[in-house]
């Protein structure tokens, strides 16, 4: 079963999320808007607890998303999986045995289209679709590519989750704490 069947995952965007959210019940965990300087720590913190990071790769305060980053992030900080929208950022993952999780933006039809040639060349483990509110598109997606979704942005109901999952998503990233609190419970 993909991530042991969480179904929610709570993505942090400050430390303080963080430090919330490794205490939690929560196994999976993706890391947002950090700086660089502490991905080595919070990786650590995060295995002290028993977690497994994921890390917004595009999202790291003071990290390129070049060849050089990519294999800083496999090489040295090891996390269990990567999401980018960067290509070689999602190939130097597989390469290296870490979930290769392609985020995809819908925007419009050509985005959707450059997306669908680009999941081809990369073939990740998993696709994120965002927004995730709209369940037509993440049955077309999984449908077409043959890749297990995740999706979130813009989910902020249990209704909404609701219909994602109904779509064929497999689990849902999300900031928003409300909906931790309702899926898991977290340690204070």
């Amino acid at each position: 079963m993909p991530f042991n069947d969480q179904k929610i995952i709570p993505a942090a965007r400050t430390i303080k999320q963080f430090d919330k959210v490794v205490k939690s019940e929560f196994e999976y965990i993706v890391l947002l808007e950090v700086h660089l300087s502490h991905l080595r720590a919070l990786k650590q913190e995060a295995e002290r607890h028993g977690k497994k990071l994921i890390i917004h790769a595009d999202l790291i305060h003071g990290l390129k998303t070049d060849n050089f980053a990519a294999d800083f992030l496999c090489n040295d900080i090891r996390p269990a999986g990567i999401i980018s929208t960067r290509s070689n950022m999602i190939l130097k993952a597989k390469s290296r045995g870490i979930l290769a999780i392609q985020r995809v933006f819908l925007i419009d039809t050509i985005a959707l289209e450059k997306s669908y040639s680009l999941l081809e060349q990369t073939a990740p483990d998993f696709i994120e679709l965002l927004p995730g509110v709209i369940p037509d598109m993440i049955k077309e997606v999984s449908t077409h590519t043959g890749i297990p979704v995740i999706t979130g942005g813009l989910i902020r109901t249990d209704d909404q989750i609701k219909q994602a999952f109904d779509a064929g998503a497999i689990a849902i990233t999300t900031s928003n704490k409300e909906l931790w609190k309702r899926f898991q419970k977290v340690v204070d």
